[in-house]
């Protein structure tokens, strides 16, 4: 199996637990699942071989999701942030495939720490709620998801500027993730980068990601709402610097 997988024994434990808090996490907030894996992930695995594993695992949970986020989402704008990806994500693997592993992994973590703590401070970004604000979010949301399957962040930077309940604003997220699967599928079987290796890899580490996307939709609660953004953002921040500090040592 190992062989199969390309990766020893101690590595494919460490992933299996990495994706089991990922799931975790996207099942209580709605996102975080990909930069989640990739922060922690990103030292073992390249960046362009760890975009297919999340995208098993993102589309895995927007199956479990999408029953209640699809009666509770603002349906709407979760299209158009999904259209706009649909343009940005080919220019994201295009630069994936070109940049340099080191440089690729570095840019990965320092996106994902800096969205991370924009979305930690809470800050409102008022431009963002308007139509070019909308469309913008949604192609930079997918150049994030071509150059390290974080575009989920960015689209819940946008959320964020809007009133609605964390109820809406988790069900918006989850209907957006799984519209995004479908699409990065085919660009990622374009690109070449869904081949075998990928596939065992998505499936194994599939199964213990959904284990908990289950009991973390089960968490979510109304009594718990206010503290799954700073807990996963807090989490994110973390091991994003961990990881930069590897990397840059």
């Amino acid at each position: 199996m190992t062989d199969i997988l390309a990766l020893n024994n101690t590595d494919l434990l460490l992933l299996i637990l990495i994706c089991f808090f990922a799931g975790l996490i996207r099942g209580f907030s709605g996102f975080g699942l990909s930069a989640f894996v990739m922060s922690l992930s990103v030292t073992i695995i390249p960046p362009i071989e760890l975009i297919p594993i999340c995208w098993w695992m993102e589309f895995i949970a927007g199956v479990f999701m999408i029953k209640n986020g699809w009666k509770e989402s603002d349906k709407g704008t979760s299209i158009v942030l999904w259209l706009g990806a649909i343009c940005g994500l080919p220019i994201g693997l295009f630069v994936t495939k070109i940049l340099d592993v080191q440089i690729s992994k570095f840019v990965a973590l320092a996106l994902i720490l800096t969205l991370s703590v924009i979305l930690f401070r809470n800050f409102k970004l008022h431009f963002l709620s308007s139509k070019l604000g909308t469309v913008s979010s949604g192609i930079c949301a997918g150049i994030a998801t071509g150059l390290a399957s974080i575009g989920g962040l960015i689209v819940a930077t946008y959320v964020l500027a809007s009133q609605n309940s964390a109820r809406r604003m988790r069900a918006s997220l989850v209907v957006y993730i799984l519209l995004n699967s479908l699409t990065t599928f085919v660009f990622l079987i374009i690109f070449d980068v869904m081949d075998q290796k990928a596939l065992a890899r998505g499936f194994l580490l599939a199964l213990p990601s959904s284990i908990g996307v289950v009991l973390g939709s089960i968490l979510f609660m109304q009594k718990l709402e206010k503290y799954y953004r700073p807990f996963s953002l807090g989490l994110l921040i973390t091991f994003c610097i961990v990881g930069l500090i590897r990397l840059i040592g």
